[in-house]
Formats: C-alpha cells, sequence, structure tokens
C-alpha cells in the first residue's frame, strides 16, 4: 500500500496537512470525500504511480489534518479555505501546476480550485458530484430524502454532532470489505475522535451557507473553469442508473455550464470507486489526464 510513497505532516498557513506523496511524472492531486482520509485512494495511488506524481492529502478536518476551530458563517470550513491549503500544498512540494481529482466533498474543493486558482490547475476531475449551488437549486423531495445527510449534518438547531459520537462507527457504517483492513483501521480511529466528526458537521455547514454562496456568485458573474473537465459518476451509486443521473438526468449538462470543455464518464461501482473499482477508475483518469497523441 503506497509503495514508496513518502508520509509526512505538512504545515500550510493556519494548518497542518497530513500528506503522502510519491509516484514519477506530472503532479496529480487527489482529493477524499466524507468521510474518508487519504487512505481512500491507496489502490488507485499506486495504480498510477509509474505515470504521476501522486499527492493525497487529508483534507482540513478530516483524517490527522488540522482541525481548526469554527468562525462565524462557517468559513473556516468552507472549500475555498481548503482549496488555498491544497494549492499551497502542492506549491511546497514543488508543483505549482497539477491535475486534480475530487471524489464528493473532495470534488467541491478541486472545483473550487479550479475556479479561484485556475493557473495552477492544468485538468479538473470531479468524481460523483454537481456544484453545490447546482445541487441545492436543485434540491426537491427525492433530493432530500436521498441525501437528508446534508441537512442533518448541515443544520446548527439541533447539532448532529452527541448523537454521532454516542456510536460513531455505527453511525457511519463503514467496513473493511473494499478499503482493506489498513485503510479502515486507520478511518476508524479518527471518526471516534469527536474533534473530526464536528469538523466533518462544519464541512456541511459551509456547504449550506458560504460555499453556496460562492457557487451562485461566480455564477452571476459568468466565471467558468478554464481547463478540461471530466465529470465521472458511478453507475451503480443508490440506483442501477446511478443516483447521479436519478437526481439530474443529464448531469453532465449541468457541468457544461461551468466549462467549455467537459467529457463525460461513469464507473461500475457504487459510490466510494476509489475502493470498488479502482482499476477502472484509474484506467479512466489516466486516459483523461494522458491523452494519446494525435495520429498514434
Amino acid at each position: 500500500m503506497f509503495d514508496d510513497f513518502t508520509l509526512e505532516t505538512v504545515p500550510v498557513g493556519e494548518v497542518r496537512l497530513r500528506v503522502r506523496h510519491g509516484g514519477q511524472g506530472p503532479p496529480l492531486l487527489l482529493l477524499h470525500g466524507h468521510p474518508r482520509t487519504h487512505m481512500t485512494w491507496h489502490h488507485v495511488a499506486d495504480l498510477l504511480s509509474d505515470s504521476f506524481t501522486v499527492v493525497c492529502p487529508d483534507l482540513r478536518g478530516y483524517g490527522l489534518s488540522s482541525k481548526p476551530a469554527e468562525t462565524p458563517g462557517h468559513g473556516a470550513y468552507s472549500k475555498r479555505a481548503m482549496a488555498g491549503d491544497v494549492v499551497e500544498l502542492m506549491r511546497m512540494l514543488g508543483h505549482d501546476r497539477f491535475a486534480v481529482a475530487g471524489h464528493d466533498r473532495g470534488a467541491y474543493v478541486a472545483q473550487r480550485l479550479a475556479l479561484d486558482h485556475p493557473a495552477a490547475v492544468s485538468r479538473l476531475v470531479v468524481l460523483d458530484g454537481v456544484p453545490i449551488g447546482e445541487a441545492l437549486a436543485r434540491s426537491d423531495a427525492r433530493f432530500a430524502s436521498t441525501w437528508w445527510h446534508w441537512f442533518f449534518l448541515g443544520q446548527t438547531e439541533k447539532p448532529a454532532e452527541p448523537l454521532i459520537c454516542a456510536d460513531p462507527l455505527a453511525w457511519y457504517q463503514i467496513s473493511d470489505k473494499h478499503m482493506g483492513a489498513a485503510a479502515y483501521a486507520d478511518l476508524a480511529a479518527v471518526l471516534t475522535n469527536p474533534e473530526t466528526v464536528h469538523a466533518m458537521c462544519e464541512d456541511y455547514r459551509a456547504g449550506l451557507t458560504v460555499d453556496r454562496r460562492a457557487d451562485d456568485a461566480d455564477q452571476a458573474a459568468g466565471r467558468r473553469i478554464a481547463c478540461p473537465v471530466l465529470f465521472c459518476y458511478a453507475a451503480g451509486d443508490g440506483h442501477t442508473t446511478g443516483e447521479m443521473v436519478a437526481l439530474y438526468g443529464d448531469p453532465g449538462a449541468i457541468w457544461r455550464d461551468w466549462a467549455d470543455d467537459v467529457r463525460v464518464a461513469t464507473i461500475d461501482s457504487g459510490h466510494h470507486m476509489a475502493e470498488e473499482a479502482p482499476e477502472q477508475l484509474a484506467s479512466t483518469l489516466r486516459e483523461f489526464l494522458l491523452p494519446t497523441p494525435a495520429g498514434m
């Protein structure tokens, strides 16, 4: 697992990020989702390390990265703050321009990174997500019943933390079936930390407030993602046709409102595609990030 990768904790501004990095070739930043850590990528990272210099951090609030105190308006856990963390991390590792792939909550960080730091991002991959502002604008009974946790974790009137912390492993229902024993042990350890649970809830609170406002402001201003985009969704995520399709019909069309060059791919797996279908995901990423030269 993570053969020949370096594991370290790197200070970036107000936080310290746990990160693994290794491999050879152009830089590729992989961003995990909720409630995972960077360990979710271990199969994919190993498969891609012969072609890319792969960087896998724990986002702020997650895993063993710093968990800054919450701020009014939840800005401490905004995707803008998280994007700022990882662009500085990449610079400190010697990468001024790089490709980025983000899954779940990490997809929102990757999107924000491409919008706020366009000179840094060469290609963007979003896995199982549409922009937060778009998702909330389309929220209906089906969305609320499928993604109810957005609102449960994101509200503050009756905070979710005490209920989750009473038995976090039962709440998250994690399993080592696909992720493997080492990744499971790493995740189980951090989920039993109340500070991690609180930080992850703050991530969702930011999503419903400051993150949505950032998306809406970009949309109103006509800002677009400059680099090529791959939107990739899990075909077996909750529905036989895929949760993204069930919710949005053509989710690729949503991304085409944000970027000129958008491709779409599916992965034959459930939501945690990096764990359930790493070979297919790695192949799909390689094809998009290292396109075959014309004429070959």
